[in-house]
Formats: C-alpha cells, structure tokens, sequence
C-alpha cells in the first residue's frame, strides 16, 4: 500500500498535475491540503475517472482538506471545528481507507512568533493531540499526515540561523508536534531518511527550489503497528517542477 500526503495549493489550479501524478506514482491513498475549494466545487467525477473516491472538507478560498482512496473510503469525520484567527476552517478530516484509519490536516501557519495567529496555532495542537487521545488508539492502524507547518529538527531547514525567533521551529511548535510522536506516532519519513537537506516546502520567490532553500514541514506520522511494515518513504521533488506546480512537492510512504 502507498500512501502519500500533497498540498496541492487550489486542486482547481492543480487538478492536472494532480490526476498526472496519481497515474505516474499510483498512491493507493492520496491525502491533499490546501485545496481552496467548496465542497460542491470538489472534482469527485475527475478523481472517480482516475480510479479514486474522493472525500473532500472545502470552504471556498482558503484551507481545505481532502482524501483520495483507491481501496475505499468509509467513516469520514471532520473532527473539530477551529476557535481563533487563523485556526478554524477546513482543516481536518479522517476517514478509513483499506483498513487504515487516515487523518487529513492543515496546520495553521501562525504567521509570526506572539501575535494572536501563532497562539492560534499552538491551541489547534492542543486539539489535535486531545481529539487523538478521546477517538483514537497507538495501537490503531493510523496515518496522521499533511502539512503541519512545523519543522520539527534544525535538519528540515536549510539554514537553521535564518529560522531563529521564526515560526515552524519555534520551541512550542515543536514541543507540540513531539506531543503528536509521544502519543505513538512516528515519523515514517525520517525512519528512512536520517539525512538532513530534504524538504518538502520551498518559497516560490527568489528562486528558492533551484537553490535548495527549502524546509520540511509535510510530514506522514503513523503508529508503531504501520512504521514496522513500512519499507520505502520518498519526497516527489519532479512534482515541483514543471507548469504551475504547488510549492509543495507531494512525500509518499509504501508499507509491505
């Protein structure tokens, strides 16, 4: 089984890289943020064309967070709703796919250290970590993947110096993801990737992809039960080439 994780930054921009990608790398799962869509705006006969179900948790410009399956799709929940500037929205959504629990999620950005959205950002992972605790179980076959917006070791950036007083490294940011891995998760990629220098993120000005400068914050977070059946883990660098690619590149797991 492959799963994968790709915010695709507005599906309607991207659907045709999207529905590329699925035939060249064939994701059996394919979880998306960022979809900028509504939910009656969402290309179900497109991705139903391509061989998958699509369940989509949309609110027009912003956020957005969708699902993609292959093997199936059932007992879709949108979890909880959001409290505070840059926190509520469509940003969570989890539904079981091929006997594996999948949880779709778009972090808040925080925008920058002590203002109102990065307090925001902090409680949105309070939640997230209290939703796991009351609906969920370590011992779950469980996927918690997306764009998280934290980079959580100096590895995932390219110059941890530039990051210093910044949000996605920040101390709490990154305690609460730790959070995440002491409930009984653990982070497929770098299971696979101890090396540092790659990312999943690179910003669209500046040149910032062709000169490396990039940071790790899409992460695939899965239970013990998963991590020991993973065999491969990889980020899709070429889909961030080409014709109007997301600035995210797309990062995949394969379990045996």
């Amino acid at each position: 089984m492959r799963i994968a994780t790709w915010n695709v930054n507005s599906l309607k921009v991207r659907l045709p890289r999207v529905e590329e990608w699925l035939s060249l790398r064939e994701p059996d799962i394919l979880l998306m943020q960022e979809t900028k869509s509504a939910d009656e705006a969402a290309p179900l006969l497109p991705l139903r064309m391509a061989g998958y179900e699509l369940a989509h948790h949309g609110e027009g410009r912003w956020n957005g967070v969708a699902i993609a399956s292959r093997v199936g799709i059932d007992a879709v929940s949108l979890g909880f709703d959001g409290a505070g500037p840059d926190a509520d929205g469509a940003r969570f959504m989890a539904a079981t796919c091929g006997g594996v629990r999948i949880i779709s999620v778009y972090a808040p950005n925080g925008r920058a250290l002590g203002t109102p959205f990065y307090a925001a950002k902090l409680e949105w992972y309070e939640r997230l970590a209290a939703w796991l605790s009351q609906n969920a179980d370590p011992s779950d076959d469980l996927v918690l993947g997306g764009d998280l917006n934290v980079a959580p070791e100096d590895a995932d950036v390219y110059d941890p110096q530039v990051y210093i007083d910044s949000t996605h490294t920040s101390g709490p940011e990154r305690a609460a993801f730790r959070e995440l891995i002491d409930w009984g998760l653990v982070d497929a990629y770098r299971r696979h990737h101890p090396e540092p220098g790659r990312f999943t993120w690179w910003d669209y000005r500046a040149g910032n992809f062709h000169k490396g400068l990039g940071m790790r914050i899409d992460h695939l977070l899965v239970t013990h039960s998963l991590a020991r059946r993973s065999i491969a883990a990889e980020i899709d660098r070429d889909a961030r080439k080409g014709k109007l690619p997301s600035d995210h590149a797309p990062l995949w797991l394969d379990l045996g």
